[in-house]
């Protein structure tokens, strides 16, 4: 094979029988027989080393999606810039016949700016820019200003496989630059771009650097920058919001689910700027929490994001979001972000918007928003309110990137290792109503009233009899994402139970005080035409079961292995893990960018993103057990 033979030209210093050859994609890495350097086959890379981990297609997931939306993103930034290049034309060719009619006229007028520049609007944001006329005149001419071919960054490569993936199997990318401050990790990703060949080795360049200070010190320089930390991205994201170009595309993951979803609500605070909440949509909220953040750093430099596209997948939250500079534009910012009241009794929840607009004639003020959106007692149940965020509560996805995301991965399914996986996700976010922050559970609501749940069908069916709109969402397969109020949510449910009445509570419940009311909606239940969304009827795969039993994320570092992790971790794979502590004598370090054992890249032991003691079982109850297994 050709690539063989120019891997056998590069002049490789190694011996290859001290590696094996892991091959991912069109890219192929050198694992050391001593487990040197890590391959993170988790979630997501880091600078550290870790020891290879058989969860191998949680991290396939993540680069696939990734290279899903690189693609994409190359795409359309082409036809952006054959737009905007139409539009420089068209303006230049009438701004000629403008000046001869009004010589002396210096205001603006019909394009033309009154300092000798055209003021053109960008087709996706309604920005405005100035663009010199001599500028517009190269355009028409045959010095046509040329789109140069996106560069990358990859803020944390580790032994460099993503940045090799994106090299060899993206087309368009003219540069990608690999960093990381570990000496080892940064060796590894050298000899992997050399054994991947003369296009690895042309595209490719790996640093010993410390990524925020490279970011700081190399300010709207790439096109694209990726960051997949393990842990929080907090302490990356003041310099990677400058390292991305205008109109560039930043990738981020967040590992730190626990953090997240509120198991240490204040840490998250410190960390994110916002509170979260417990909930069923807590998954949902990480992400938005991780987007008001980005939003943020990227404020302070007159910049402001785009999400085109945010996922929360196996055990971490990634987000994909543009970048754009305009200082007009970041006054928006508060009326895309909410604070998040949740009813501590019926898990009830409202947003109240941080800011308002007011228009008097021609001019837009921005005003703080009004409160509060509740009152101090839930007009349900009657119990108080939890306070989470603010939260990013504006749209995650950009529908037609998904669209266009999900035919190129159809198209291309055989260039896609984890094809299945990312075509059910991106399904269902294609399917969701983009306009709705978090969403409703449907067993949350029949656990509140403790009666049998009906089936999503016939509840969806009484939603859109009712008048509003509802989906699912990607988050959560029971997740149920609607813009009807929670009154008109409870007054179904009560029809509901007056059709499957359920035993007498206590008074003082939160389900007996909904219940006690007489409905003022009288629920349809007739079965409703858009009841099933389109994948659904046409029974497309969206949520796929667990790759193997027992999966889900690893121990904690610094955790002992006990009787009790059997849950988790299954007989077999707890004995056998037994059995390497001993034989081995000694810690090892993980395989995706960390000293931690667990190798899905998240500090909880409980797979629905906290690592909080009580969901599993109590502390006082795990104690016990210990001490009767000894």
């Amino acid at each position: 094979m050709a690539g063989d033979d120019e891997k056998k030209q590069n002049g490789t210093s190694f011996d290859l029988n001290d590696f094996t050859i892991i091959k991912e994609g069109d890219a192929e890495i050198l694992m050391h027989a001593k487990n040197e350097v890590f391959y993170n086959n988790s979630q997501g890379s880091g600078s550290h080393l870790i020891l290879a981990h058989p969860n191998y297609l949680q991290q396939v997931n993540n680069r696939d999606m990734s290279i899903a939306v690189l693609r994409t993103f190359i795409s359309q930034r082409k036809q952006e810039h054959d737009a905007m290049l139409a539009r420089r034309t068209k303006a230049g060719n009438k701004a000629p016949n403008a000046k001869a009619e009004n010589p002396g006229d210096s205001v603006q007028q019909n394009g033309e700016a009154n300092d000798g520049s055209e003021v053109l609007k960008d087709a996706s944001h309604g920005e405005s820019s100035s663009i010199p006329v001599e500028q517009t005149k190269n355009l028409r001419g045959k010095g046509r200003e040329e789109l140069k071919p996106p560069r990358v960054l990859e803020a944390l490569s580790a032994s460099g496989l993503r940045a090799l993936r994106y090299a060899r199997e993206v087309e368009g990318i003219s540069q990608v630059v690999a960093l990381d401050n570990d000496k080892a990790s940064v060796e590894a990703c050298r000899r992997n771009i050399k054994f991947n060949g003369s296009v690895a080795c042309s595209k490719v360049e790996s640093h010993l650097a410390d990524a925020r200070v490279y970011m700081l010190t190399h300010p709207n320089e790439f096109d694209v920058v990726d960051l997949d930390p393990y842990g929080a991205p907090s302490v990356f994201l003041d310099s990677a919001v400058q390292s991305v170009a205008d109109g560039g595309i930043l990738m981020c993951t967040a590992t730190d689910m626990a953090v997240l979803c509120a198991a240490n609500g204040e840490v998250c605070y410190s960390k994110y700027g916002s509170y979260p909440l417990r909930g069923k949509y807590c998954h949902e909220m990480a992400l938005r929490i991780l987007l008001a953040s980005i939003e943020s750093h990227a404020n302070r430099y007159k910049r402001y994001i785009v999400p085109v596209l945010s996922v929360q997948m196996d055990f971490y939250v990634r987000v994909f979001v543009r970048i754009y500079t305009s200082a007009s534009d970041v006054k928006n910012t508060p009326l895309k972000l909410s604070y998040v009241y949740q009813c501590i009794g019926c898990d009830s929840f409202h947003l109240q918007t941080v800011g308002r607009t007011v228009s008097k004639d021609k001019s837009v003020r921005c005003l703080p928003g009004f409160g509060p959106a509740v009152p101090q007692e839930c007009s349900d149940c009657g119990k108080k309110f939890n306070m989470g965020g603010p939260i990013w509560s504006a749209p995650i996805h950009d529908q037609e990137w998904v669209a266009a995301m999900l035919a190129n991965v159809k198209s291309m399914k055989e260039r896609y290792p984890a094809y299945e996986r990312i075509s059910a996700v991106l399904t269902t976010v294609s399917e969701e109503l983009p306009d709705i922050p978090l969403f409703l559970s449907l067993h949350n609501l029949c656990a509140t009233l403790k009666c049998t749940s009906p089936s999503a069908v016939i509840f969806r069916s009484a939603v859109i009899n009712a008048g509003y709109r509802i989906s699912g969402t990607h988050v959560n397969p029971l997740g149920l994402k609607t813009d009807a109020p929670m009154n008109v949510i409870w007054d179904i449910m009560r029809c509901w139970v007056r059709n499957h009445p359920v035993k007498a509570q206590p008074s003082d419940q939160s389900g007996s005080v909904i219940l006690a009311k007489v409905p003022v909606l009288q629920a349809n239940f007739a079965r409703a035409v858009a009841s099933l969304s389109q994948a659904q009827a046409k029974k497309v795969a969206r949520f796929l079961p667990n790759p193997e039993r027992n999966w889900g994320p690893k121990l904690r570092a610094g955790r002992q292995i006990t009787s009790k992790h059997v849950s988790l971790l299954g007989p077999k794979a707890l004995n056998a893990m037994s059995n390497h502590e001993i034989g081995e004598g000694s810690s090892h370090e993980n395989g995706d960018g960390s000293n931690h054992e667990n190798g899905d890249g998240i500090n909880h032991e409980n797979g629905d993103g906290s690592n909080h003691e009580d969901v599993e079982e109590p502390a006082a109850k795990r104690k016990k057990t210990e001490e009767s297994d000894s």
